[in-house]
């Protein structure tokens, strides 16, 4: 099973980026994450650059196709200002233009996301569920909220909290499960 990881931050030294390349390491047996790295890439989004006689980007293609190419997605938000980064709903909406019909279609996804304060992006996760649910994705059951991220992650970036690590293990296995029904009876 392929999953593919997006991370909402542009940051190089970002918490939720680590999360989902702790991921790639966390996940179970039998499933590939593969973490999509190219969210700067993409222009903001123009309907008319999506439909006219130009060419649609090719960053915008390729995220496409790597969401559409996946079993499922992990999708891991920081949270600015109370809700998810524009740049992360940029891609969302490159993704699910309904001119062209949504890749996150029937998709399964888990979510989660890490902050340095004490609530772990919860509010973001909020959003990034309703959000992905308009666009036709099928949101897992339960948010993995990371606070105090600070202390999670040492400073490689790498995960180092055990409980948190637990937490995404179960996570991902949440993920897999949900996913495989709906892979069975397609």
């Amino acid at each position: 099973m392929k999953v593919l990881a997006i991370s909402g931050s542009l940051r190089a030294e970002s918490y939720n980026t680590a999360l989902a390349r702790a991921a790639v390491e966390l996940a179970p047996e039998g499933v590939f994450v593969d973490l999509y790295e190219d969210l700067a890439l993409l222009p903001p989004y123009d309907q008319d650059l999506d439909e006219g006689e130009s060419e649609t980007p090719r960053a915008v293609v390729d995220l496409r196709e790597r969401i559409e190419e996946a079993d499922a997605l992990f999708i891991v938000t920081p949270e600015y200002n109370g809700s998810i980064p524009g740049v992360l709903k940029n891609a969302i909406d490159w993704a699910s233009a309904r001119h062209r019909g949504s890749s996150f279609k029937n998709k399964t996804i888990a979510i989660a996301g890490a902050t340095t304060g004490q609530y772990g992006a919860i509010w973001a996760q909020q959003d990034l569920r309703k959000v992905l649910g308009i666009c036709g994705g099928r949101v897992i059951e339960g948010e993995l909220p990371v606070s105090g991220a600070q202390l999670r992650f040492d400073a490689r970036g790498e995960l180092a909290d055990p409980m948190v690590a637990e937490r995404l293990r179960a996570h991902l296995a949440a993920l897999a499960a949900e996913v495989e029904p709906v892979a069975i009876a397609a």
